[in-house]
């Protein structure tokens, strides 16, 4: 089922968008208040239209008619509300139910109420899961209950789906087909083994395996376009590659001289605890000046990912931090998908994105609540799974 029509509400750049493209999907718009990543939801998506507007201002109807839609025509409606509200990263003491950043899930689900689509898949951070005793969760479930929706909600690791990093995010996925929502099964694991739907377990996707294929560099040097130079060296390069002939943004940002003289003093897998006393900061995140080593899945990309001090962003084997297309490649962007803007700016695009292989997966549990026609007397009932 190619060409399913779809709405990117706090769309950023657009990764949930470009998985469901990769998918066969057909992006009408995507939604942001933020011009940085909307310029890039633009140059990948130039067939879309892009909205700039805030999203708690803007008329749903309003968008219906710029779109040339009508109510319940729509396949689905995407997007991730910001959620720095619910985020462990932010103190406990800062965290409140009425904080506005809370509630901006309300104005996603006053844009699905609005359209109707067939089907809604909206991603947050894993703690909505559990955040104020589950009243949030609890709350967008009946929503859409009460909209006429079944609702299937999960806590996605997603190496399972074969991206190569530690990102825990919380899914809601709804569909009033008929049809009721579910996620595909995990094909990724700890170990390789038989899995109970019939199929193989492949062990998790490792950061080297995602970046093996890609050209070395030193500290500050890089260039664009760049040649591979080299073959892929297995199925998740290849896929990152499929429609791309060359790289972007796979240039280094330089690194201050203590900066590079913390990670030269440190093996592959080390960080902020191995560094010497003469070198190691006062303070700092327990994975700062971290090395990816060659074994690992990457911990959570983060806006950070341009800041060694932020993280785990340094590259295994070069004395260098990652660079942009690294950051992509662990958050499962192709090759092709082009980031605009500056470094920083790229990399607060990237941090926020929703890895669009996560959404490719997914795009099949889409299509199959599409596949059947609209039923409205049928009771919606929602799946809860942890």
């Amino acid at each position: 089922m190619d060409n399913l029509t779809v709405l990117d509400l706090f769309s950023g750049c657009g990764g949930m968008s470009w998985g469901l493209s990769k998918a066969g999907f057909k992006v009408l718009a995507g939604i942001d208040n933020w011009e940085p990543a909307l310029n890039t939801f633009n140059f990948n998506h130039p067939e879309s239209q892009i909205i700039n507007g805030d999203m708690t201002r803007l008329n749903p109807e309003d968008v219906m008619e710029a779109l040339h839609l009508k109510k319940g025509e729509l396949d689905c409606i995407i997007g991730g509300p910001p959620c720095q509200g619910f985020s462990k990263n932010v103190p406990s003491s800062y965290r409140f139910l009425e904080d506005p950043r809370n509630q901006l899930f309300r104005d996603f689900l006053r844009f699905v109420k609005t359209l109707y689509p067939k089907t809604v898949c909206m991603e947050n951070v894993a703690e909505i899961y559990n955040a104020y005793s589950g009243t949030v969760r609890d709350e967008i479930i009946d929503i859409l209950y009460e909209a006429g929706y079944e609702v299937e909600v999960k806590v996605i690791y997603a190496p399972d789906y074969e991206v190569p990093q530690r990102r825990r995010r919380c899914f809601f996925l709804a569909s009033r087909t008929g049809m009721s929502p579910a996620f595909s099964p995990p094909l990724f694991g700890p170990v390789e083994k038989p899995s109970l739907w019939g199929s193989h377990i492949i062990q998790y996707r490792s950061a080297w395996s995602a970046l093996s294929d890609l050209p070395v560099l030193e500290n500050g040097e890089g260039f664009e376009p760049m040649a591979y130079g080299k073959e892929p060296e297995n199925e998740f390069q290849s896929q990152m590659r499929r429609d791309a002939t060359k790289i972007y943004d796979h240039i280094t940002r330089k690194l201050k001289e203590k900066q590079f003289s913390r990670i030269a003093s440190l093996k592959p897998g080390q960080g902020i605890k191995d560094l010497p006393d003469h070198l190691r900061p006062k303070s700092g995140y327990s994975g700062a000046y971290g090395r990816l080593d060659c074994e690992m899945i990457a911990p959570t990309i983060t806006r950070w990912v341009f800041h060694p001090g932020s993280g785990r962003f340094c590259h295994p084997k070069e004395i260098r931090l990652i660079t942009i297309r690294e950051a992509a490649r662990l958050q499962s962007f192709s090759d092709d998908f082009r980031f605009t803007g500056t470094y920083i700016q790229k990399s607060q695009q990237l941090g926020n994105a929703v890895p669009p292989l996560l959404m490719e997966v997914f795009a099949e549990d889409i299509k199959r609540c599409c596949s059947v026609g609209s039923t409205t007397d049928q009771q919606p009932h929602p799946l809860v799974t942890a």
